[in-house]
């Protein structure tokens, strides 16, 4: 067999049904997709490869895929800290979105998120803000993968005036990138708060002819619940369900107010849930119960949230939280092993956006988007299991070595594409603006 690529790592998770760990493996790569997985003396013996790289000490996993961001927020990061999640949108993010919000914001916030992102070992990320083009354009010069959100809200902001407006820049970007091999789009209407039923109603239409995902702020907060409650007589779910969003294309993110019959509901439906353990847990919007809707058969994937409510894009540390978390709103040390953990930042992640079939495990045939981490460290000695280190004692500057479809994106844990020195100074630039503003 001939590769381009083949490497050889010490221990492999591949992410499949059986949960595998494959000791002294190696991955061929040839035209940015993975042709092989094998172990690394068979591999020796039948791939002739153009190049080889050996992983000694480390764990091979596929890309990490962060469900929910906002990505160009990092540039808010750290600027209304410590407050409740109304007080925080109303009083300081949407005030300080309205002053600077622009494509030049957009587009240096993204650089720094996805240059931590990739850092990270994420390689897919599911964004949703204003200026999407922006992102798109910044994400794909990154080499990174993306579903970026086609942003609506009912309330004009520098970008758009109406829902229309918004739905109509959502298409255009649409049709940019439909055959782009790295950017993907999903409709984005914020929440129900935020969305009146029109706009939901032409969202579901369109999101049935395009087969995009629809990416939604759902049952965030108790105060949500009540509000809609009052508003339009039921609560959150149960309107979107009656506008006919709630089936496998919704992705709804937070769901930290949920009753059983809704997981019931959720299951049936076969929509998607994406899980922000450390943004709620700083606002305080309640816990999500993980294990409840495992247990239903709903997917559910993991997301940071953006940096402004998080304050960071670190999904290796939002696995051990979920896992810890999950393990606390149950009551039993058994749920969320740290192999689901793992499994919710990688192929529930990818079943969530439509793009299963092409990322989140290690299988032939599938995108070469892989994360080599080092495990040589002394916080992660002695390795028993190298799916419990990676989730509960791994830090993301463990992160080596990672690839978009083949390509080396993060070197020897630096940078290919894009210059830190620069992205850096731009966020500085920001914060010095934004900060003499503020104050």
């Amino acid at each position: 067999m001939q590769a381009e690529l083949l490497i050889h790592a010490q221990w492999v998770l591949p992410v499949d049904p059986e949960d595998r760990q494959l000791d002294d493996h190696a991955v061929a790569i040839a035209d940015g997709r993975i042709r092989a997985l094998m172990p690394s003396q068979e591999a020796r013996r039948s791939i002739q490869a153009q190049r080889v790289i050996e992983l000694p000490g480390h764990l091979l996993i596929p890309g990490l895929v962060n469900a929910h961001t906002h990505a160009a927020m990092t540039l808010m990061r750290g600027l209304a800290d410590d407050l409740p999640l109304m007080t925080w949108l109303h009083q300081h993010i949407w005030p300080t979105e309205k002053r600077w919000i622009d494509p030049s914001f957009v587009g240096d916030g993204t650089r720094l998120a996805v240059l931590e992102m990739l850092r990270g070992g994420v390689t897919c990320y599911n964004d949703m803000y204003f200026y999407p083009e922006v992102t798109a354009q910044v994400t794909a010069e990154a080499g990174m993968r993306g579903v970026i959100g086609m942003i609506v809200v009912d309330f004009p902001t520098g970008y758009a005036d109406t829902a229309d407006d918004y739905i109509a820049k959502g298409l255009a970007l649409h049709d940019r990138y439909r055959e782009h091999p790295l950017i993907r789009v999903a409709f984005a209407p914020h929440s129900p708060y935020a969305v009146s039923d029109a706009p939901f109603e032409r969202i579901r239409v369109l999101a049935d002819e395009l087969e995009v995902p629809i990416h939604v702020h759902l049952h965030e907060t108790h105060d949500e619940v009540v509000q809609s409650l009052r508003d339009h007589g039921e609560r959150p779910l149960g309107r979107l369900d009656r506008l006919g969003l709630v089936g496998p294309a919704l992705v709804s993110i937070h769901m930290t107010q949920l009753e059983d019959p809704e997981i019931e509901r959720l299951a049936q439906a076969g929509a998607h849930v994406v899980h922000c353990p450390e943004s709620n847990l700083k606002l305080a919007s309640g816990f999500c119960p993980v294990a409840k809707l495992l247990d239903a058969g709903v997917n559910v994937g993991l997301g940071t949230d953006g940096a402004a409510s998080n304050n960071d894009l670190n999904l290796l540390g939002e696995m051990r939280t979920a896992a810890l978390l999950g393990k606390g709103v149950a009551g039993s040390a058994a749920v969320v092993p740290a192999a689901a953990a793992l499994r919710m930042a990688t192929i529930n992640g990818a079943r969530a956006l439509g793009l299963e079939g092409e990322i989140g495990s290690l299988e032939p045939g599938k995108s070469a988007d892989l994360v080599a981490l080092d495990l040589g460290d002394s916080h992660t000695q002695p390795i028993y299991h190298p799916v419990s280190q990676l989730v509960y004692a791994a830090g993301r500057h463990q992160v080596r070595q990672v690839w978009v479809q083949g390509q080396h994106v993060i070197r020897d844990g630096v940078s290919t594409r894009l210059d830190p020195t620069e992205v850096i100074a731009s966020a500085r630039t920001w914060g010095e603006r934004i900060g003499a503003a503020d104050g």
